[in-house]
């Protein structure tokens, strides 16, 4: 069973807020759910939609056909009714045209109540439930976590009570399951992984995560500065990690390009830090509320000279939450930069799974015991030096100009290469590390491959389950390169596509570097929206014709 709702109107009608309810209810009710946002660049009107995708079955992705359109204006009629599957119907004010319109006197309602015009959202959140069949009291106690509010729960019994039940759903399973964004299982992997001091600027799609930890740091004892730019952000971020603090910094492609000078200081200095980056379309301002995969190649190269980072692709929210706590481990383990690449789509969808399990891994700050004669630098076999904080016994260093084990500044050829081989010899050793934490996925068993990364995992898992002898691999860690792993599966492979939300296959850029494979067959979708299940299974059938 699949069902597919949008939820349209105008910026600042409440979208975003009725379409998590309903979510929100159906994954307390056992349901699968995946919710995708769109919206333009405006505080108030433009056209917003969700659309979410109900399920007995694990779903990934939306799709763009509709069986309910709960539509807060006419405009929301005129850009989707064409959409509207047979049999659906269309949810609204009884003053709306449409073809198969259920209407109701939503102004009448609205007086009697003594509310706001968005009570009506309400009135039809509550026919809709009714229509499929969901109990009062559990949609009322859902209700009441979400707004505290005892004028929406009447709204919402108003709905209920208009209309009788339509849609028979079948039975669910276990209940009560996660419903999160991908932003939110970010913060929650940052609180989890200690974090001390988180910076930002706000620039969409990364604000939510400033806006969830913000909330979030008196229960549990960490601060959230919002610095006057993001050149402060990071710098700041770098200082308090020198200091000892566990810090991360969010951003998107805009404010990353800021940050490169200092991302530079920090592959000299080896301050560890994590930054979040949300990718959305660029170049420039872009469209700064949609989705891209443009800045693959720039997470990998950003700053100038050359110094090793870890980055890393989660696909859903789930990934976001376990990516998070391995980019804190192994950035203060190993002293280096860690990026979290996101992006608009795997950040602010929501996504339901059944739990979530105890991380296997525990981040630290990795600050050793004082030394007398310490060296900020000392080289090691593995690369790391020992970690100690200013403040106490020993003098400790960090420089943005080639140094000595001291942390000295030298010209000398000597140490330059020494520093070089040291700081590059930890890829080894992290690489290793990052071999047991799944750096690759195969789904599915055919002789076909299918190779993505991100936030495209959703719609290429709904994908396959319509694509015959087919198999995905989903590539997680981009810095250091799972080379051997990609290797085998593509070698193992009859037919190579590659899925990418960009114009031109950065990641197949990057297959080519690294294993010599250079894959010819493509689907490239670059007009800032997300895939859809749909898209790959029409485009992947039309490459093999």
């Amino acid at each position: 069973m699949e069902k597919q709702i949008l939820v349209g109107g105008a910026a600042g009608q409440g979208i975003a807020k009725t379409a998590f309810l309903i979510g929100k209810l159906f994954a307390n009710s056992g349901y699968y759910v995946f919710n995708y946002r769109d919206y333009p660049s405006l505080i108030k009107g433009g056209h917003n939609f969700n659309i979410l995708k109900i399920s007995d079955k694990p779903v990934y992705s939306n799709e763009n056909y509709y069986d309910v359109i709960i539509a807060l204006n006419q405009d929301t009629i005129d850009k989707h009714e064409e959409n509207l599957n047979e049999g659906g119907f269309v949810l609204g004010d009884k003053n709306l045209k449409a073809k198969n319109l259920l209407g109701f006197d939503l102004s009448n309602i609205i007086e009697k109540l003594g509310g706001s015009p968005k009570l009506g959202n309400d009135i039809l959140v509550g026919a809709f439930f009714k229509l499929f069949g969901l109990e009062i009291e559990n949609v009322l106690k859902t209700v009441r976590e979400i707004f505290k509010n005892e004028t929406i729960e009447k709204a919402v019994k108003e709905g209920y009570d208009l209309v009788e039940q339509k849609i028979k759903l079948p039975e669910p399973g276990k209940k009560n399951k996660f419903f999160i964004t991908g932003n939110e299982a970010i913060a929650s992997g940052a609180i989890v992984s200690g974090i001390d001091v988180y910076f930002a600027y706000p620039i969409t799609p990364a604000t939510p995560v400033l806006h969830i930890l913000a909330s979030k740091q008196l229960e549990h004892n960490f601060m959230v500065v919002q610095p006057e730019n993001e050149i402060a952000v990071i710098n700041a971020a770098l200082g308090a990690s020198y200091a000892g603090a566990m810090s991360m910094v969010g951003t998107s492609g805009a404010g990353f390009s800021l940050m490169n000078e200092a991302i530079s200081l920090q592959g000299i200095s080896e301050t560890p830090l994590v930054l979040y980056l949300s990718q959305r379309t660029g170049p420039a301002t872009g469209v700064p509320t949609y989705n891209s995969q443009g800045d693959l190649k720039f997470a990998l190269n950003a700053g100038h000279g050359e110094f090793p980072r870890v980055v890393v692709a989660p696909g859903d929210s789930k990934e976001c939450f376990y990516r998070t706590i391995e980019s804190f481990y192994l950035s203060y383990k190993y002293r280096i930069l860690s990026i979290i690449l996101g992006d608009k789509h795997v950040g602010e969808s929501n996504y339901s799974f059944d739990d979530f399990e105890e991380p296997k891994i525990k981040p630290s700050r990795f600050i050793a015991s004082p030394a007398e004669d310490y060296k900020s630098y000392l080289i090691t076999e593995n690369g790391v030096s020992p970690r100690f904080v200013p403040g106490e016994k020993a003098k400790v260093r960090a420089s943005s100009y080639e140094h000595d084990e001291y942390g000295h500044t030298t010209e000398k050829e000597e140490w330059i290469k020494k520093m070089n081989e040291k700081r590059f010899r930890k890829m080894k050793y992290i690489k290793e590390e990052i071999n047991k934490m799944n750096p690759v996925s195969v789904y599915g068993e055919g002789n076909n491959l299918i190779i993505g990364w991100g936030s495209t995992k959703g719609s290429i898992l709904d994908a396959l389950k319509k694509l015959e002898d087919f198999r995905f691999l989903q590539i997680s860690y981009l810095s250091p390169f799972p080379t051997e792993f990609v290797k085998k599966e593509i070698e193992n492979s009859e037919e190579l596509i590659l899925i990418e939300n960009n114009a031109t296959g950065l990641l197949g850029d990057v297959i080519a570097e690294k294993t010599g494979k250079i894959i010819e067959k493509k689907i490239l979708k670059y007009d800032a929206r997300p895939f859809t299940s749909e898209d790959i299974i029409v485009k992947v059938k039309k490459i093999l014709k």
